[in-house]
């Protein structure tokens, strides 16, 4: 026998084994017509049954503890691969971290420059500086306009000039190519409200060209949702190649077992008795492949964190990049664990059954 297969026949409850000695006889056994397990005393597992709720709860945290420890024990045993089993599911469960972390922080750099929607009226060139302080005056009566700013076309000039170093270039032109410029602020951001303001103002005949300031802003959003859709798809995709990696893992280690798990069954150890440690290394393999995920998701922040610094004090901003915190972290590696289990649980339903004593 096996020094795994003598461990785990040394791990099945002691009342179960002391009654290998007081069976009396397949013939007695046969009489009760009842499905005791072979070299099972059946009144030796009636009388167990009896014993103090407080003897049965020790012992069955003690064979908790040391399916948790055991499990521990062999997992670690081979490095090699539990390494790669670990490295494996953490760059899966790191991928959808990731891009969710990309996500948040693009919608916080929006969320600075989320302004109010205004829409920008740019009148005819024939349009004078009277007549179109008189629309502005008209403008601010309408019920849906909040506020109206006139924009000289000569202050604009002005203001560009300075601005864009093309001094030579724009005093070499005939006239003042820029037209007056009224900017209006409607009362609310709705969509709604916007598109209906749009609408009339469009219908004015000394507007040129209308254009709504807040519809990169609209398209911006509406990428960001559809992010979160493809984040969303990629997490469930990966969480289930995490289940069937860990499933497979567990299948191989049940199929290495078997012997073990045969010699367990024939001296009476339920199919939950055999589960257990095998549920214990699925936790073991998901706890793992979370902490290596967070790490992953770590180092890579702190790769980022100098280049977006670097570009953001180009724009004289001071926007930095935000990770995982500690909760964050804390819930990735507690969504490992419960992965592994999940995919031991799985593996367990469905090949422990079919292994029976002959």
């Amino acid at each position: 026998m096996s020094p795994q297969a003598t461990e785990l026949t040394h791990a099945v409850p002691k009342f179960l084994r002391r009654s290998k000695g007081k069976a009396r006889g397949p013939r007695k056994e046969a009489s009760a017509g009842r499905d005791t397990p072979l070299g099972v005393n059946r009144g030796a597992v009636v009388r167990s049954r009896r014993r103090p709720f407080r003897e049965r709860w020790l012992a069955w945290r003690q064979h908790h503890s040391q399916s948790a420890a055991d499990s521990l024990s062999k997992v670690l045993q081979q490095p090699l691969a539990s390494g790669m089993t670990w490295v494996v599911l953490g760059i899966a469960l790191a991928l959808p971290t990731s891009l969710a972390i990309a996500l948040n922080n693009l919608q916080e750099l929006s969320g600075r420059f989320d302004d109010p929607a205004r829409i920008s009226l740019f009148l005819e060139d024939q349009v004078t500086l009277e007549v179109a302080t008189e629309l502005a005056q008209e403008l601010r009566f309408v019920s849906e306009v909040a506020s109206v700013e006139l924009v000289d076309r000569d202050q604009a000039l002005i203001e560009f000039r300075a601005g864009s170093g093309l001094g030579d270039l724009i005093d070499s032109l005939p006239k003042n190519p820029l037209p007056h410029l009224l900017v209006v602020t409607p009362k609310s951001d709705t969509p709604e409200l916007v598109e209906r303001l749009r609408k009339r103002l469009d219908e004015y005949p000394l507007v040129d060209q209308l254009v709504v300031d807040a519809q990169w802003l609209e398209r911006f959003q509406a990428m960001m949702e559809l992010g979160r859709q493809v984040v969303l798809l990629l997490t469930a995709v990966l969480l289930a190649a995490v289940i069937l990696v860990l499933g497979n893992t567990i299948s191989l280690t049940i199929e290495n077992r078997r012997q073990e798990i045969i010699i367990v069954k024939l001296v009476g150890g339920s199919d939950a008795f055999v589960r257990r440690p095998l549920l214990y290394t699925g936790l073991w393999y998901g706890l793992g492949g979370g902490v290596v995920a967070a790490l992953l998701v770590l180092l890579a922040t702190q790769a980022l964190h100098a280049p977006v610094a670097k570009l953001a004090s180009a724009y004289a901003s001071d926007f930095i990049i935000r990770g995982l915190g500690l909760f964050d972290s804390l819930q990735l590696v507690l969504t490992g664990a419960s992965m592994g289990l999940l995919g031991a649980w799985l593996a367990t339903a469905r090949h422990i059954k079919n292994i029976e004593p002959v």
